[in-house]
């Protein structure tokens, strides 16, 4: 927020209710996080950042990975993300979005241009569907992998 000129009211909206926060950790050390809100046919990542230490093409592609497998496991093979020019072209030439829309917008009083970004992900056969067994389905956010423990 610092970086960028933001206040906290503009950095956390009613949005912050009902989306999955991703914390990013270096150990016991949170380096960054990423917001991801889920729609009908696609997942969308928002307000993604990492302590400038941290802001590198391997801590990027590695948040990435997860944040993509974990949608893909969720049923989800299309994510989006609206990203400021400079960004757009980390998001495409890193992480392999394209442009949804070659028309960027800006928001008033901004010079800012800012794109619609789009990638594909493949949705794996062991996806969360609505026939998964019910002692999967119920286990923890992400952890469908793991038997649940009651101890």
């Amino acid at each position: 927020m610092e970086d960028e000129g933001y206040r906290a009211n503009h950095a956390f909206d009613g949005n912050d209710y009902q989306c999955t926060h991703f914390v990013i950790y270096d150990g016991d050390e949170p380096i960054g996080a990423s917001r991801v809100r889920w729609f009908k046919d696609f997942a969308k990542i928002e307000r993604t950042a990492f302590r400038k230490a941290y802001r590198n093409v391997r801590v990027l592609r590695d948040t990435s990975r997860f944040i993509f497998d974990h949608a893909a496991m969720k049923g989800y093979d299309r994510i989006v993300t609206v990203a400021e020019e400079h960004y757009a072209r980390v998001w495409m030439r890193i992480l392999g979005f394209t442009l949804l829309d070659e028309n960027p917008v800006s928001r008033p009083g901004q010079t800012s241009k800012f794109y619609l970004l789009e990638k594909r992900v493949d949705v794996p056969e062991h996806a969360i569907r609505p026939d998964t067994p019910i002692n999967v389905m119920i286990r923890t956010e992400g952890a469908w992998d793991k038997p649940l423990s009651f101890g």
